[in-house]
């Protein structure tokens, strides 16, 4: 309940925008804050419902919004885990972008793999 620039602490931001001080980076699409990718594993481990797609926002980890490497691994691994509380909609696009990313870099056979992983067979 402080004002804003009574703020003790700046916001757990991603590594890539530690150094630019205490500013809270909007986001576009839902106007909530970005916040690291570690913060979020805190939030989902005190709450197993927290909402797993600002989790997987590849700009929780690297400033390019199209690189969903560190995304899809840790989707992952959070499914392995039993978290499974993600939109269809948001696991085929996180399956097709990444598969995306890696045909992009030649590696056509693991983007086949990723693609093994979606969860709509049609």
């Amino acid at each position: 309940n402080t004002s804003e620039c009574e703020k003790y602490a700046c916001c757990p931001l991603p590594p890539y925008l530690e150094d630019s001080g205490c500013v809270i980076e909007e986001d576009d699409n839902g106007g909530r804050p970005l916040r690291d990718v570690c913060f979020h594993l805190l939030k989902l481990y005190s709450d197993r419902s927290y909402e797993l797609d600002q989790l997987l926002d590849p700009r929780s980890v690297t400033p390019d919004p199209l690189d969903f490497r560190l995304s899809w691994h840790l989707w992952e691994v959070l499914r392995a885990l039993n978290y499974s509380h993600l939109a269809q909609q948001s696991w085929g696009v996180l399956n097709s972008s990444y598969a995306a990313q890696l045909e992009s870099e030649g590696l056509w056979e693991w983007a086949v793999f990723v693609m093994l992983h979606e969860p709509d067979t049609q």
